[in-house]
């Protein structure tokens, strides 16, 4: 499997940079496992779902961040478990985390977004984790849609776990308006759940148009990640992409 381009700036301002979508199930697993494959994705950006929500929630995901040479910058419980973390190469311009319509007897969900700089790169970041029913979820991916259309920027992404695979219409309204960056430079595994016996692909990372897409997938071959601590760490295996962001 050829490598992933690493971390850097272009000469004209334009940023390359490495993003994580990672579902980590509160943390309930183990968490050194976890903290290693992050590390090893050498990440900028990692898009969090069931990032831990209850007893000393921030300390847990201060603790992960800490571990995996990141730091946290939105997100948890205040979102009901979606969650943002960087590495010192991002400067955070604004945070708003954001809690969607509630739908009786279903968990709430939520999004974590901010807008960041890369050098000369400015990007919108939002992190999901859609619901598990189908028309509910549906509704989501449009609430999606509008929330980075008013980010007010020019470049964004979008990643998480969708509860749902690529030919469902959730998954297709996103992919309509935004790149799956999966299906525009696959790199790396496809399916991402479940770590044990991966068959189907319900975690993306998405771009929005004028964003490079250079590789994307699963990062099962990726040097330092190994099948043991990627079955040890949750039940969903990671999406890493690398970006070219251009400069704003």
């Amino acid at each position: 499997m050829p490598l992933l381009p690493n971390s850097r700036t272009e000469p004209d301002g334009s940023a390359v940079i490495r993003v994580l979508s990672y579902n980590i199930r509160s943390m309930r697993d183990d968490t050194d496992a976890l903290a290693r494959v992050i590390k090893a994705c050498a990440p900028d950006l990692v898009l969090v779902q069931e990032a831990p929500r209850f007893f000393r929630w921030r300390k847990k995901l201060a603790r992960l961040a800490l571990a995996s040479d990141l730091v946290t910058v939105t997100g948890g419980a205040t979102t009901t478990g979606p969650a943002i973390l960087s590495s010192l190469r991002a400067s955070v311009e604004r945070t708003e985390d954001i809690l969607l319509p509630p739908t009786p007897g279903l968990h709430r969900r939520g999004f974590a977004t901010a807008v960041v700089r890369f050098a000369g790169a400015r990007l919108g970041v939002l992190s999901c984790h859609l619901s598990l029913q189908k028309d509910e979820r549906y509704e989501q991916s449009g609430m999606l849609l509008e929330r980075l259309a008013g980010m007010g920027v020019q470049h964004a992404i979008a990643g998480g776990d969708l509860n749902e695979r690529p030919d469902g219409p959730a998954f297709r309204r996103l992919a309509d308006d935004l790149t799956d960056c999966r299906a525009a430079a696959p790199w790396g595994g496809e399916h991402t759940w479940t770590p044990t016996d991966p068959y189907q692909r319900i975690d993306a990372i998405f771009a929005t148009k004028g964003i490079e897409v250079l590789g994307c997938g699963v990062p099962s071959a990726l040097p330092g990640v190994s099948d043991t601590d990627l079955r040890a760490a949750t039940d969903h295996l990671p999406v890493l992409a690398a970006l070219r962001i251009p400069a704003s």
